[in-house]
């Protein structure tokens, strides 16, 4: 997904992050209810992706076709992303399924749980324990690797999960069989990915899943690059600044870079925050070379 369809799709997961803290498995499952919806008609996916139709009229056609089958949030979510462009008539379903795996993960981010302590990084220490959204969605991703691993070490497990005549309650059962330990959001997924594995392998599905459940793990770490080692009152000082900043308890990687020469880097997720002397200097020539 590029282009057009991928600004909307960030745009529909930065308005999705409001609810995530109260979003919940139903929420999650009724948005892949819609998207079976849309992918079992290409007339109405390409009505959704009609560059000559209105986001009100794209939203209308939506709001239709769920009246009284799904909830008034989920019927906004989808809504919006019908009212958003989109490049290609497959990729409000790809959003579609983005969008409904993001709120299960974040179901399994909000369960509370034990504290998670960090490993040290390479060259440097970690601190602090990261609260329960790190633990939930390590366990997450834990389970969902479990389930591949099951499944790619079985040719039989395999063609029985592939087997045509086979009913999408028969394999979802023999799915759910293999990963018996699993929490509730592992196992919405991967029957997501049984029912409607959308023309790829399921064990790809839920590789796809997991990497969706891993970089929501990034909100949760700092990765901070010191000039040299932080006493643990400095340490103690940065972790408690950097939960506040971010409201959240993040675990803590520091990693010692002599490059620095002084100051600090702190990449959280996607967001860099640069306070080193060498980034001021390399300012400082940008705005000489004007």
């Amino acid at each position: 997904m590029a282009g057009v369809s991928s600004e909307s799709l960030t745009t529909a997961l930065a308005e999705l992050e409001v609810q995530l803290p109260t979003g919940s498995l139903a929420l999650a499952q009724e948005l892949f209810g819609v998207l079976g919806a849309v992918d079992s008609s290409a007339g109405l996916r390409r009505a959704l992706t009609d560059p000559s139709r209105s986001g009100a009229s794209k939203s209308a056609l939506v709001a239709e076709l769920v009246n009284g089958k799904v909830s008034a949030q989920a019927s906004d979510i989808v809504g919006k992303l019908a009212a958003s462009r989109w490049a290609a008539a497959r990729d409000i379903g790809d959003a579609l399924e983005t969008v409904a795996a993001t709120v299960a993960i974040a179901v399994a981010e909000n369960r509370t749980g034990t504290a998670v302590s960090g490993a040290p990084a390479a060259g440097g220490s970690a601190s602090g324990g990261a609260a329960s959204g790190l633990t939930g969605l390590e366990r997450l991703e834990n389970d969902l690797f479990a389930f591949n691993q099951t499944v790619e070490s079985s040719h039989e497990v395999q063609r029985a999960l592939a087997e045509p005549q086979a009913s999408d309650a028969a394999k979802t059962a023999l799915a759910l069989k293999l990963v018996p330990a699993a929490g509730e959001e592992a196992r919405t997924l991967i029957s997501q990915a049984i029912v409607n594995p959308r023309g790829v392998k399921v064990t790809k599905l839920i590789e796809r899943f997991g990497v969706l459940a891993a970089r929501r793990q990034q909100r949760w770490i700092a990765n901070v690059s010191v000039s040299r080692a932080l006493t643990a009152q400095q340490t103690d000082r940065l972790q408690a600044g950097l939960n506040g900043l971010y409201g959240r308890e993040l675990k803590i990687n520091t990693i010692v870079d002599p490059t620095l020469i002084g100051g600090v880097r702190v990449r959280v997720g996607d967001e860099v925050v640069d306070a080193s002397v060498i980034s001021r200097l390399g300012e400082l020539r940008r705005q000489l070379a004007g």
